[in-house]
C-alpha cells in the first residue's frame, strides 16, 4: 500500500501555535537568581488588566459604532496610520492573523477611504497601506480618547507611574516592545 507523503505545510495556525510554544517555553524557563516563580495565580493582577482592557476598548468601541467599525478595524487603522508604508505582509506578522481575517477588514477601511494602498517602490507587487486623511483624523481621535483615559488613571499615580507602567507592559508582552 503506498501511502501519500506530502511535505508539511506551515499554516498560519501552525505559526501561530509555534510562537504559543515558544512563549511557554520563556515562561517555563529558569527563573533569575533571588525571583521566585508564582506558586499561586495573581489574581489580582489578571482582573485588573481583564477590567482595564475591557473599559480601554471599550472607549474606543463606542466611537466606532458610528462608523460601524469593530475592533479589528481600529487595530489596522492604528498600526497604518502609526507606520506608514507599512507593507500588507509586515501588518500580518505584527496583528499575528491571516490574510483572510484580514481582508474584509482591510477591504471596508480602502473603500470608505480611511487607508489607501500604493505599490512598492522596489517591488511592485508589494501592496503598502498608508492612511488617508480621514483616517489619520479617526485614528488620532480613538488616540485622544484613549489617551484621556490614561491621563485619568496617571493623575491618581505618583511620578514615574508612565514609565513603569510601560515597562510592565512591554514585560508582561511576549515581543517586549516598548514603543
Amino acid at each position: 500500500m503506498k501511502r501519500n507523503l506530502r511535505p508539511v505545510r506551515r499554516t498560519s495556525l501552525s505559526l501561530e501555535r509555534a510562537r504559543m510554544d515558544q512563549a511557554l517555553q520563556r515562561q517555563t524557563a529558569p527563573q533569575p537568581a533571588g525571583r521566585e516563580p508564582a506558586d499561586e495565580p495573581m489574581f489580582d493582577l489578571i482582573e485588573a488588566l481583564f477590567f482595564a482592557y475591557r473599559d480601554f476598548v471599550g472607549d474606543a468601541d463606542r466611537l466606532l459604532l458610528r462608523y460601524n467599525f469593530g475592533r479589528a478595524h481600529h487595530r489596522v487603522l492604528y498600526f497604518v496610520d502609526r507606520r506608514p508604508g507599512l507593507s500588507v505582509a509586515e501588518l500580518l506578522d505584527l496583528l499575528r492573523i491571516t490574510k483572510q481575517s484580514l481582508s474584509r477588514v482591510l477591504k471596508e477601511l480602502l473603500d470608505q477611504a480611511y487607508i489607501e494602498q500604493r505599490p512598492g517602490l522596489a517591488d511592485r507587487r508589494q501592496r503598502l497601506l498608508f492612511p488617508t486623511e480621514a483616517g489619520h483624523a479617526l485614528a488620532l481621535e480613538i488616540a485622544l480618547v484613549q489617551s484621556e483615559r490614561f491621563a485619568r488613571a496617571l493623575d491618581r499615580l505618583p511620578a514615574g507611574a508612565r514609565a513603569q507602567g510601560a515597562a510592565f507592559l512591554a514585560a508582561v508582552s511576549d515581543s517586549g516592545e516598548i514603543p
